[in-house]
């Protein structure tokens, strides 16, 4: 049967960075999910490997027409979500499906998918120790920032409605710690 493992967590706790590592191990027969998005296309972004960019306009059409697992407007006209035909295109290929989503994004994906996925929640140590990390990046404003950290309060509050909680302190712990429970779960 394949499967699907959800990674979830506010922004700055290291999911992206543990998710990489994990791709990393061919044992796990893993491929990322391209999440499909309503936002401009960033410098060094390729569609269809970074995200499917869809106008705002395509976006909603294809909500209207059912094709998403999972979709939030995230903000104003900034939608993300994630195609049933992504997850259908890696399954052909019998592999396991890797999802990089939000807190929102990963529950839903979780409930429609109760016995094939496995959803863990990657918390940071602190919110302080978020604060950091988010500082240390340097690509958010102060508004930003700010909008960042509150929405993280609000997400940890989700924390313990996910399959596992991983506290990514340090960063090798943390991904032997995610190589391990992958390996109980997919029965390796």
């Amino acid at each position: 049967m394949n499967k699907m493992i959800i990674f979830s967590a506010p922004s700055g706790a290291g999911k992206t960075t543990i998710v990489r590592e994990i791709l990393k191990n061919d044992d796990f027969n893993l491929e990322f999910s391209v999440s499909a998005c309503s936002r401009p296309k960033r410098d060094g972004e390729i569609n269809g490997k970074d995200y499917y960019f869809l106008s705002v306009e395509e976006f909603k059409q294809r909500i209207n027409n059912d094709e998403f697992i999972e979709w939030e407007e995230v903000y104003k006209n900034q939608f993300y979500g994630t195609l049933k035909s992504e997850i259908n295109r890696i399954w052909k290929c019998g592999k396991n499906v890797v999802f990089d989503v939000d807190v929102v994004g990963g529950l839903n994906i979780k409930k429609h998918y109760t016995e094939e996925a496995l959803a863990l929640f990657i918390k940071p140590p602190s919110i302080a120790e978020l604060e950091k990390r988010l500082i240390n990046r340097q690509t958010e404003t102060e508004a930003s920032l700010k909008k960042r950290l509150a929405k993280a309060q609000t997400e940890l509050e989700y924390a313990n409605s996910f399959d596992k909680i991983i506290i990514n302190d340090k960063l090798d712990i943390a991904v032997n710690e995610t190589k391990n429970i992958l390996l109980n779960f997919l029965n390796l």
